[in-house]
């Protein structure tokens, strides 16, 4: 009893802080959005199927480097031809595995209000994760992360509705040592937000003590931890064709335990993979299978999801590309076949651009788009990424939330309905040829909810703008972020879990935390 009363005090401060921080700015209220559209398929029939033949031979003929010897020896004893690191694996077994794994599954928080259904139509976003550096106005420059910068993304990824989960490291803490960074800002995201959060799969230690730390959190036993998905990792190939030890060694030990699983090959077309998108494809879902399949073996139904991030170099310079016509385009066939093989797929709301500025903007959007039109299931990065992900930037989140708000607005069921009330004859009667609908009283009981109000977009023309200062989108971002900063108020928690999780967290510190060398 004590368990269930702690978590529901937990998710109560959690709507007043939401209440609270409409004072900066009016969102939308938190929802899991559902993708009504019909996904883009630009691949034919025979076209799936030659991707998939493609995907099976790699599997069969060319196979994956396994740099896991546990994961190798398991491969070994499901029939997998195993030569040095070199695994192949036969379709039949692929397609038994990856048959066991769930089309759709849910991850609970330790606030149950923010419950995410991950598959199906649903689609979720969110927060940037892993740049080493930050990128604010304030500076104007490019710096090292740090805690404080790390914390203040955590802060805005709980603040906004439109937010789903919070993902890696908004931004790398290189302020503190690698070996107990994931104990400090496991705690910050535990303790500033109550959404579904993300632990890297690097190694023993770093996850057990993720999970140890979202077990304290939640107040679970270890067999209610077990008995569904609370948090999730995920884990990159090293493409071409390689898997590498410690992501292994964290994946199975997140499939034992039941907990959400992504893997997400990163296929750069013309550098990791082939210059084709369907060759580059076929070689990113081969990598993700194998990591499916194996979750599978270990823990039959592990929740698994197959992500993408495949997209194209600049060939000029060998430069990553996103938010390109070919990055849309592998999104979409990748959304394709993740149905076929009726898995959750992953995609990215991601840009190459440096600063917050129009080319981050339609970048971004394309990739966000593409999520959409793919029929993508969890966008990560979906606010705050600059240069390829080697920047944060609290204005460019700020800014791609706008946006987000926007997208959901537009999956609204309300925009399309068609009642008689919809269609709204006896409105347009009354009007006739010679009036308007300002004053109409059906247009009276609707004009606050009808369209989608911005917190960010400016709508006045350039004389009022120019008058009210002239203040371009990136600097009206980020006033608003050092607004929302300043006001934020952490979810609740009950004083004796927090007291828990210090803790532990200084227990694991005394004993040396991770290590860093593997």
């Amino acid at each position: 009893m004590a368990r269930a009363a702690t978590r529901r005090r937990g998710g109560g401060r959690a709507g007043n802080a939401a209440r609270r921080g409409a004072a900066v700015i009016e969102q939308m209220p938190w929802r899991i959005p559902v993708n009504a559209d019909r996904p883009t398929e630009p691949l034919p029939e025979e076209g799936v199927q030659a991707v998939h033949e493609g995907a099976m031979h790699i599997l069969e003929e060319i196979g994956i480097e396994i740099l896991n010897p546990e994961a190798l020896e398991i491969f070994r004893e499901n029939g997998a031809i195993v030569e040095g690191e070199n695994v192949r694996v036969g379709r039949e077994f692929i397609m038994e595995m990856i048959a066991k794994a769930p089309e759709q599954w849910t991850m609970t928080p330790r606030n149950p209000d923010r419950e995410l259904t991950i598959g199906g139509n649903h689609i979720v976003f969110g927060n940037v994760s892993s740049p080493p550096n930050y990128w604010t106005m304030e500076t104007g420059r490019k710096l090292p992360g740090t805690r404080d910068m790390c914390a203040d993304l955590i802060k805005l990824s709980q603040y906004f509705n439109c937010i789903h989960f919070c993902g890696g490291y908004p931004v790398e803490p290189q302020d503190i040592h690698a070996g107990i960074r994931h104990l400090d800002v496991l705690y910050d995201k535990l303790t500033l937000t109550d959404k579904v959060i993300h632990t890297y799969s690097l190694g023993k230690e770093r996850v057990e003590d993720a999970i140890e730390m979202v077990r304290i959190a939640g107040q679970h036993t270890r067999e209610e931890f077990e008995a569904s998905p609370k948090f999730y990792t995920n884990i990159n190939s090293t493409s071409p064709l390689k898997h590498d030890h410690p992501m292994l060694d964290g994946w199975m030990r997140m499939a034992r335990a039941n907990q959400g699983l992504v893997v997400t090959p990163f296929t750069l077309a013309g550098a990791m993979a082939p210059v084709t998108m369907a060759g580059a494809v076929a070689q990113s879902l081969a990598e993700g299978l194998i990591a499916v399949a194996l979750a599978q073996v270990i823990r039959p139904g592990a929740p698994c999801a197959i992500g993408t991030f495949t997209s194209n170099v600049d060939m000029k310079s060998g430069a990553p590309a996103f938010g390109t016509p070919e990055y849309m385009r592998a999104t979409q066939m990748t959304g394709q076949m993740a149905r076929f093989y009726k898995l959750p797929m992953r995609s990215s709301g991601v840009c190459a651009a440096n600063v917050p500025d129009a080319q981050a903007m339609w970048e971004t959007e394309h990739s966000l788009w593409a999520a959409i039109q793919s029929g993508t299931n969890m966008v990560y990065h979906a606010a705050g990424w600059l240069e390829g992900g080697l920047i944060a930037s609290p204005e460019k989140f700020i800014m791609d939330c706008e946006v987000l708000q926007q997208m959901q607005r537009y999956m609204e069921p309300a925009i399309w309905a068609t009642t008689p009330d919809d269609i709204a004859l006896d409105a347009i009667a009354e009007v006739g040829g010679d009036g308007h609908f300002f004053g109409l009283q059906h247009t009276q009981d609707r004009y606050t909810s009808a369209f989608y109000q911005p917190f960010l977009s400016d709508w006045r023309n350039f004389e009022a703008w120019e008058q009210a200062g002239a203040v371009w989108t990136p600097e009206r971002a980020h006033h608003l972020y050092k607004r929302i900063i300043e006001s934020f108020e952490p979810p609740e928690m009950d004083a004796a879990v927090r007291e828990e999780l210090e803790a532990f967290v200084a227990r694991r510190k005394e004993e040396g935390g991770a290590p860093t060398d593997f």
